[in-house]
């Protein structure tokens, strides 16, 4: 099994109101990824997410891609430390 990781994203762009946490987590769970998104007060969505080096690959991919009505001008990606009590995909 691969070695897991924790990585921490900051989405830009037109990302809130328009399902964005909601694609997160419907793209996270089919691929095993757990962890959690929310809003945050400046129109950005965080991604903190749990997974081996190909599922976040797959994750961050998305998170570029975003749903329909979404615009993502752009992710910045950082490594986190794991928090092992987070369990399944949540929005916040």
């Amino acid at each position: 099994m691969a070695r897991r990781a924790a990585r921490r994203y900051v989405v830009r762009g037109r990302v809130q109101g328009v399902g964005f946490r909601t694609f997160v987590q419907h793209t996270a769970g089919p691929i095993g990824v757990t962890g959690w998104a929310r809003n945050l007060d400046d129109g950005t969505v965080e991604v903190y997410a749990i997974g081996n080096p190909e599922q976040l690959s797959t994750l961050e991919a998305a998170l570029h891609r975003g749903p329909r009505w979404s615009e993502v001008r752009g992710v910045t990606a950082k490594e986190d430390t794991i928090n092992t009590s987070v369990r399944g995909f949540q929005i916040r």
